[in-house]
């Protein structure tokens, strides 16, 4: 086994490799572990049935020091066991009734993913007076960060996460630019968490909003496809079939061989269709009362 601490505190054993950087000391990791006391016989915690494990602040969320220096050994992917003496578990007094006193604990865990939140917490903690004194690359970097955990919760499917860090990235590219080239890089920012919105809103069921957001995008970039689609599949969604014709034909012009586009022509075409077909059968009940 690999002496992590050069006691023999923490002591690892790589089960598969991993790619990329170690763990970073500020990140948040997403990660299954499993607990175990003796020889890997008495399993006393895990998290092993989720589905989607919550990101887990170091040092924060994971409070085991010999747990969190074995995550800053590991990289994205990576599958170990480490055994952690008391000094570097839960001590001489243990954690009653599960671990006992003065116990040896064993550890298997892989890194699912994890995000360097290290300039987000230092910048969310400024006040807004010194946020507004941050160098633009530095305020651009917080912004793709936080876009970076809407990204991470988006895809675990936890939406409203999802947006409440997109708006928070959001939040911070508000400031007035001294040129042209800067306010070029805050408008591809706000561009992507534009269109990360109007998607994740339309997850959310709420197309008014998704419609909004994907307006917004198109007010910075007219022929942006993907902004004409969301709007497009939001006013469907809305039974706005004009609008949603419009919107989703302007984004075949511009992608005309894209597949999802075409599909939601398809669709828009049979709902429009059924919808006819209602507002005819409704019409013959009307007058069917009055011919008899």
């Amino acid at each position: 086994l690999q002496d992590l601490t050069g006691d023999g505190g923490v002591r690892k054993e790589q089960l598969r490799p991993g790619t990329g950087q170690p763990v970073p000391p500020s990140a948040s990791v997403a990660v299954k572990y499993s607990g175990y006391l003796g020889n890997w016989n008495k399993l006393f915690c895990s998290n092993g049935n989720s589905k989607y494990p919550r990101l887990m602040k170091l040092g924060k969320d994971i409070t085991l020091w010999g747990l969190e220096i074995g995550l800053l050994s590991m990289t994205k992917g990576e599958a170990a066991l480490f055994v952690l003496t008391p000094e570097y578990a839960y001590g001489q007094r243990g954690c009653p009734p599960s671990i006992p006193p003065n116990t040896t604990v064993l550890f298997k865990v892989e890194v699912l993913d994890f995000i360097d939140s290290e300039e987000c917490d230092a910048f969310f903690e400024l006040t807004y007076e010194q946020q507004d004194r941050v160098p633009l690359e530095k305020v651009l970097k917080v912004a793709a960060t936080e876009r970076e955990f809407g990204n991470y919760f988006f895809y675990k499917q936890r939406f409203k996460i999802a947006k409440d860090r997109y708006k928070r990235a959001l939040s911070i590219l508000g400031r007035s630019s001294s040129s042209k080239a800067e306010q070029s890089q805050i408008n591809a920012s706000k561009l992507l968490l534009f269109l990360n919105l109007s998607l994740t809103y339309l997850k959310l069921e709420r197309a008014d909003r998704a419609l909004k957001y994907g307006e917004l995008a198109l007010e910075m970039d007219q022929g942006n496809a993907k902004a004409l689609f969301r709007c497009g599949q939001a006013c469907l969604y809305m039974r706005e079939y004009s609008k949603s014709r419009d919107f989703l034909a302007r984004a075949q012009c511009i992608q005309p061989f894209n597949r999802d586009i075409n599909n939601e022509l398809k669709k828009l075409a049979r709902y429009y269709k059924e919808y006819m077909e209602m507002e005819k059968e409704m019409c013959c009940q009307m007058f069917d009362p009055l011919s008899s």
